[in-house]
């Protein structure tokens, strides 16, 4: 059960970015962000909201997840990367993973928390 999970609230993104509202330019962006850190997507799911609403979506990765909601109304985005680290360390990915997210949305604010699971 090592593993690492990481979080962050972002706000104050840039309104412009695509992956705020089309969940194709989202899907696309998670997956180019899983490749880059080097991590094994094994399934997907990806969901846009009504009207103005959102997009939702979550890559299942060998190592374990990633999970991206999209709010354009408010300009935010949460992010929630976990990997496991049994059978090697994918700290390192998993940060990688986290850093492109959050690069691509160009926020103002962003607020990340990192938890170290399994540990006890």
């Amino acid at each position: 059960m090592n593993g690492l999970h990481l979080t962050a609230d972002l706000r104050d993104c840039a309104p412009s970015t695509a992956a705020l509202t089309n969940v194709d330019a989202l899907r696309a962006l998670c997956l180019d962000a899983v490749r880059e850190a080097g991590l094994t997507p094994v399934g997907e799911l990806f969901h846009r909201f009504p009207g103005a609403g959102g997009g939702t979506g979550v890559v299942l990765l060998a190592e374990s997840h990633v999970a991206v909601h999209t709010w354009p109304e408010m300009n935010a985005v949460t992010l929630d990367v976990y990997v496991c680290n049994f059978g090697a360390d994918n700290t390192a990915r998993a940060h990688t993973l986290m850093n492109h997210l959050q690069a691509h949305f160009a926020p103002g604010r962003a607020e990340r928390h990192a938890l170290n699971r399994g540990t006890a």
